[in-house]
């Protein structure tokens, strides 16, 4: 256990940039969601509009 925590204080700024990247992957994975679910939103109202034409 000695030799993992001597990793983790001579490699703590690959391990802050593990995290960052998680965290900026998991925004990325959210907007593109966001996004899909919007195009949906988007596509039901058109066809709303044009059936009450």
């Amino acid at each position: 256990m000695e030799g993992f925590f001597a990793f983790l204080e001579s490699n703590s700024i690959y391990i802050v940039m593990f995290i960052v990247l998680i965290v900026w992957l998991g925004i990325f994975l959210y907007m593109m969601s966001a996004e899909n679910r919007l195009k949906k939103i988007e596509a039901e109202l058109k066809e709303i509009e044009s059936n009450e034409k």
